[in-house]
């Protein structure tokens, strides 16, 4: 298994860096890569919102028989449910690779940082479209923008920090 994730990888961060060079004024390669990866991961949330919503849930709410869920909060979790072990893979072998935080704490922060992102997501969402009155998918959209660089912070510092000293000595 650990060899297959290093081959994912390594197929990965050449073809993320080979696109690097126009954007080297602007960000580094470790901000670059998780731009890259998280706007990836974000696509394909955007995408598995899309069709849950539209084409699974066909905009109708879903009843899980103690409890009834609009379509748009339902398809925030499924979302969510694939973008987690997808974007836990891409921070932690591709773009924060040198953090010596264990892997354990590493995915322990991890779920810590996507709940608190995923409830944040949740109560914009509820409020763009139920208090604002603004487009399911627009208003998805502009809470994903407010979740994406909350994330960053978390992840850079928190998550997958370094810790200098640790490096320093290894």
């Amino acid at each position: 298994m650990h060899r297959h994730i290093h081959s994912a990888r390594d197929l990965l961060i050449p073809v993320i860096d080979f696109f690097y060079p126009p954007f080297r004024k602007w960000m580094d390669i470790q901000t670059f890569r998780y731009a890259a990866c998280g706007g990836g991961n974000t696509v394909l949330g955007l995408l598995v919102y899309y069709v849950f919503f539209k084409f699974i849930l066909r905009e109708q709410m879903l009843d899980i028989g103690f409890y009834t869920f609009t379509a748009y909060t339902a398809a925030l979790f499924f979302s969510f449910c694939v973008s987690f072990p997808v974007g836990f893979f891409l921070m932690k072998y591709v773009v924060f690779s040198d953090s010596n935080v264990k892997g354990r704490s590493q995915l322990f922060r991890y779920l810590f940082s996507f709940l608190f992102t995923l409830t944040l997501n949740y109560f914009m969402l509820k409020f763009l479209v139920e208090k604002l009155h603004i487009f399911v998918m627009l208003s998805q959209v502009i809470t994903t923008i407010v979740v994406i660089l909350t994330s960053y912070v978390i992840q850079r510092f928190f998550t997958f920090r370094v810790n200098k000293v640790e490096a320093k000595t290894q």
